[in-house]
């Protein structure tokens, strides 16, 4: 991230007190909404003060609520219907660090009235015995999205499977959520992602083999491969499955030989697309799912700067275009049910300025009711106003994934209501832009990725947004250490860093040595980082000249880090090695540890006092009075 003092706030927001920064980072009150697939109950995954997050069903037809689902010692996670009567479900945790977690998310079913409950997988990890009763899957089974009828009490989970701490393969399982009995899907080996077709059985899955990801598909109880390609570049024959249509037409996102991934339907008798493309967006790559209702495509969701929906069917682009006028300030997704036998449907509403809301609309009555919103504490007019083109300069971490989209983010939303504009770049490498914009990031840590960050920082500081002696650069993961880069690459422009769960060591992401255990798999060490980040041989002159640890003399700059003492992606090691280091020039760099954290901060308490500190930070070196008109 890359922060400035600038013009962030609304006119009514810069004369108002700043919200409490409790506000930005307490757990989201009201977290997931869906309807049934008739469309007579809506499920929600609801937050109570004092007590966990517990699972809801809304009777719509009386709108009275019931808690069906909740937990003394855990939070209600993701959830699912299995027909119109039942529900699929598993657990989280809200309250509990990383390294204090004793519990995988577990796998359990329940009525729509509360009754019918059963578990379904093993909750405990290795070191806490199970007290329920019964065979229960493994810890690690997980649900699948479930297209298809929906009409009866089977679905099928994924249980992913490790040897010696390593991956190697995802079974497939058709489950009876009834009984608990479950028998395995055959698979090629390798299997890592599936996908279900029109009527719920699996038809789809892709397979790593070495550096490959090759695509089978099921044919008369038999695998044929469909496409390969480079699971980490993408290179080959790029086959992005998206989902199948009632008519089992299957749609896959695509390059097709060009740059921009597009939306095509695809033949599995002649295993080849369509010559052009269903859906193609301007500048970005196709992402985004089938919207399915009443046994039609109606339209397939789609991200840009911002998410939408493209509609195939017009009475839905109506209802799209109606609901825009009652909600005109918000992005409004709307999702009808798979078989709505009721005239509900679910909007999910949102801005740069209000945080994620759901509603439901009324499609006889033209009535919309508000159910829930994730932070019922923010006031819209007490934010930050990000321009068009989205000007703030937040490093994501991956870094190989789509930075952000426009929305509301706490993080940044907190900057701006203390006073600071925040730009977020989406520099060579990110993906959603197209394969040259990911390929021209290949081997460029700290070297071409770190100039379009710098770019960033100067077209800010030309354009007037950022004050050139007020400006810093900030991040974690991947973020975190491009704020050590920039510190290192350009000492001139940027006069603090922060970064948080960064790397530090490139070297040490090969190999795991240093006692520092890594959740990297070998496959992604031996395959994929040589030709994302480069060869620990060929390389290493490059490799050296662009990991901070060895560059760690050279930042003279104040800077705030912090690491979670039990962090498994980015280990504890690259924090301390580094401080240790850079203290040894720099007496102005600092850092807090959060021993029971992993790789980002899981307890409202930690983000709180991290950004408190991140914000007394800022005062301190580019906070004071502004200039004129800012």
């Amino acid at each position: 991230m890359m922060a400035a003092a600038g013009p962030c706030h609304a006119a009514e927001a810069a004369r108002a007190p700043p919200p409490p920064i409790e506000h930005f980072f307490e757990n989201a009150a009201f977290s997931g909404a869906m309807l049934s697939p008739d469309a007579r109950s809506l499920a929600a995954k609801i937050g109570r003060a004092g007590r966990r997050d517990a699972l809801a069903v809304i009777d719509l037809a009386t709108r009275r609520a019931r808690v069906v689902a909740e937990f003394s010692d855990a939070d209600i996670g993701d959830f699912q219907w299995v027909n119109d009567e039942r529900l699929l479900y598993a657990v989280g945790e809200k309250h509990l660090a990383r390294a204090d977690l004793e519990h995988g998310g577990g796998l359990y079913a329940v009525n729509r009235d509360g009754e019918g409950f059963r578990q379904l997988a093993k909750r405990s990890l290795s070191r806490v015995s199970e007290r329920t009763v019964g065979n229960l899957l493994d810890w690690t089974t997980e649900m699948l999205d479930q297209p298809g009828a929906q009409d009866s009490q089977f679905v099928y989970v994924t249980s992913a499977k490790y040897e010696r701490g390593q991956f190697r393969h995802v079974d497939l399982l058709r489950l009876d959520t009834v009984s608990g009995r479950a028998t395995t899907v055959q698979r090629p080996a390798g299997a890592a992602d599936w996908l279900l077709d029109q009527h719920g059985e699996p038809r789809i899955v892709t397979a790593l083999e070495r550096e490959q990801a090759v695509l089978y598909h099921r044919d008369a109880d038999q695998w044929r491969k469909l496409a390969a390609a480079n699971a980490y570049t993408g290179a080959g024959d790029d086959i992005d499955p998206r989902g199948f249509a009632p008519d089992g037409t299957l749609y896959v996102a695509s390059r097709a030989g060009g740059d921009k991934a597009a939306l095509y339907r695809f033949d599995l008798a002649t295993a080849k697309r369509d010559a052009e493309p269903l859906v193609e967006l301007k500048d970005y790559d196709f992402q985004g799912g089938l919207v399915i209702g009443n046994n039609k495509l109606l339209g397939v969701h789609v991200l840009t700067d911002a998410r939408a929906t493209v509609w195939f069917d017009g009475a839905m682009k109506a209802l799209q275009q109606h609901i825009d006028a009652l909600l005109p300030a918000t992005v409004n997704l709307v999702t009808p049910a798979p078989r709505a036998q009721k005239p509900w449907v679910l909007v999910e509403s949102y801005s740069d300025l209000q945080p994620r809301t759901r509603n439901l609309f009324n499609t006889e009555t033209g009535v919309l009711d508000k159910v829930g919103t994730a932070f019922a504490s923010i006031r819209p007019s007490q934010m930050g106003i990000q321009e068009a083109l989205r000007y703030k300069v937040l490093v994501h971490g991956g870094p190989w994934v789509r930075g952000t989209e426009w929305g509301w983010h706490p993080e940044s939303q907190f900057l701006a209501s203390r006073g600071y504009a925040v730009l977020e770049p989406e520099y060579r490498g990110s993906t959603g832009f197209g394969d040259k914009h990911f390929r021209a990031g290949l081997k460029q840590w700290g070297l071409k990725m770190q100039d379009d960050i710098a770019d960033g920082a100067k077209w800010a500081i030309a354009e007037g947004i950022a004050d050139p002696k007020r400006i810093c650069i900030a991040g974690a993961s991947y973020g975190g250490y491009a704020a050590l880069m920039g510190l290192v690459n350009d000492p001139a422009l940027y006069k603090f860093g922060i970064n948080w769960v960064g790397v530090t060591d490139i070297g040490l992401m090969y190999t795991g040595a240093w006692g520092a255990r890594s959740d990297f798999p070998d496959a992604y060490k031996q395959y994929g980082i040589p030709e994302l980040i480069g060869d620990l041989t060929k390389d290493a002159a490059q490799l050296t000249a662009t990991s901070p640890l060895a560059q760690a003399g050279r930042i003279r700059q104040p800077l705030l880090m912090a690491y979670g003492g039990a962090d498994q992606r980015v280990p504890f090691y690259h924090g301390s090695k580094f401080h240790a280091a850079v203290k040894a020039t720099n007496a102005h760099a600092e850092m807090v540890v959060y021993d029971a954290e992993g790789h980002g901060w899981a307890l409202p308490k930690n983000r709180v006092d991290f950004w408190s500190r991140v914000e007394k930070f800022f005062d301190r070196h580019i906070g004071g009075q502004r200039p004129a008109g800012q």
